[in-house]
């Protein structure tokens, strides 16, 4: 794909939309391993909490799903693992 057209906008443009997204509970969304294909909700990973931060893997083939790390003001959510994620939204959203 070119990007050297005029039929895009700077990404900034989606700032509203993906934050009415990060602002529902993710445990209820349904995922993908991109692994094995397996579908579960984020709740059902299986969560090692003793890292330096939060790494879920999948709970058929044990590959890593997510990784979380937190440090003061800020946050890093690597997703590598998932194909996507099916966010259910709250009504009116």
């Amino acid at each position: 794909m070119s990007t050297n057209d005029d039929h895009h906008l700077d990404a900034n443009a989606a700032g509203g939309a993906l934050r009415e997204i990060f602002s529902v509970d993710v445990t209820a969304a349904g995922t993908s391993c991109a692994t094995c294909a397996h579908s579960f909700t984020f709740a059902e990973a299986l969560l090692h909490a003793w890292a330096p931060g939060l790494v879920g893997r999948c709970p058929a083939c044990g590959e890593v799903v997510f990784r979380l790390v937190r440090a003061p003001g800020r946050a890093w959510l690597d997703l590598r693992g998932t194909t996507c994620l099916d966010i259910r939204m709250p009504e009116g959203r």
